[in-house]
């Protein structure tokens, strides 16, 4: 499908401390009767992040109605897995409650950092959060000792299953640190303990990449489809599209995706972290450019009929 950019949406001004610069994994939830609420990590001076949100007109996603003016999710206390930072990852309803799947960074001394999954619920519509508990659902394990990471998880049939970013160490790209991750699998009964090591999606198409970063899932008539982030030594960042049948064994289509980096700009380096919503009439395509989210989020929109999806809302709220 082609995808059409409509331009940046949101970038922090800097007015407030905790979101100096960054707005990183935009993570939509359409919110019935009322905004379409982009939950986001902000960072402060020291590249901490914390998460806020920005509501926009479900009718024109670069109109932004409110910002945040307080993070509706802190840093953890000293020690735990997400004491450096915390941005977030997938938005789900369950009941009157509205759950909040994140990344939790705790900075590291032989590698920069570690990555693990958290989840917090909010009592009050998504204004604020507190932790369902101060270690992560997606903890390590054999084979994912760096990163579980990124979750999108999702209610079934037959129980709970999450889709992430696992992976177990650091490589050098260019002089610098970074981790090597793929896209995994797990199921769950309840959507808060999630156990064993997860099953790998797909492999790296070429030794120039080396990650596959936030998963973002719709339902398709024919099974379901994923946007996800390849990083490559190259071009750094690109976004990707895959299909399949039962969610577990994934068909690469990345020549399908329709969106690609600008000839100048905002987000002419590099494009990642892709979320989709889908309304009545268009779906909109959610993203971060250039330095992995300091020049903010944008949105891409297309004709709701060009996707195949059975139900847009279900998969937003479970």
């Amino acid at each position: 499908m082609r995808w059409q950019k409509r331009g940046l949406v949101y970038v922090p001004d800097g007015s407030v401390s905790w979101a100096k610069s960054h707005a990183m994994l935009p993570t939509p939830w359409l919110i019935d009767g009322g905004p379409l609420r982009v939950f986001v990590g902000c960072c402060d001076r020291d590249m901490v992040g914390r998460i806020g949100f920005v509501d926009l007109d479900p009718t024109e996603p670069t109109r932004v109605l409110r910002v945040s003016d307080k993070p509706v999710l802190d840093i953890g206390v000293e020690g735990t897995f997400d004491d450096s930072g915390v941005i977030p990852s997938c938005v789900i309803q369950r009941d009157d409650k509205v759950w909040l799947y994140y990344v939790g960074f705790q900075r590291g001394v032989r590698v920069r950092y570690f990555m693990f999954s958290g989840l917090a619920v909010s009592d009050d519509g998504g204004e604020t959060f507190a932790r369902f508990s101060e270690a992560p659902v997606l903890d390590r394990v054999d084979g994912e000792v760096v990163a579980r990471t990124a979750p999108y998880v999702r209610r079934g049939v037959d129980g709970w299953r999450v889709w992430y970013v696992g992976g177990d160490r650091f490589i050098e790209v260019r002089h610098k640190q970074v981790p090597t991750y793929t896209l995994r699998s797990l199921q769950s009964a309840d959507g808060a303990s999630w156990r064993g090591t997860g099953r790998s999606l797909f492999g790296f198409g070429s030794a120039d990449e080396y990650g596959f970063g936030r998963p973002w899932i719709l339902d398709a008539r024919s099974g379901y489809q994923m946007w996800y982030s390849i990083r490559s030594v190259t071009l750094g960042y690109r976004l990707g599209f895959a299909t399949s049948a039962d969610g577990e064994v994934w068909r690469r289509r990345d020549h399908e995706v329709g969106l690609d980096v600008s000839e100048r700009g905002w987000d002419a380096e590099m494009i990642c972290y892709a979320s989709v919503v889908v309304t009545d009439r268009n779906a909109f395509l959610f993203y971060n450019g250039n330095d992995y989210g300091r020049t903010g989020f944008g949105v891409a929109i297309a004709p709701a009929a060009d996707l195949t999806t059975t139900d847009s809302r279900r998969d937003h709220n479970a």
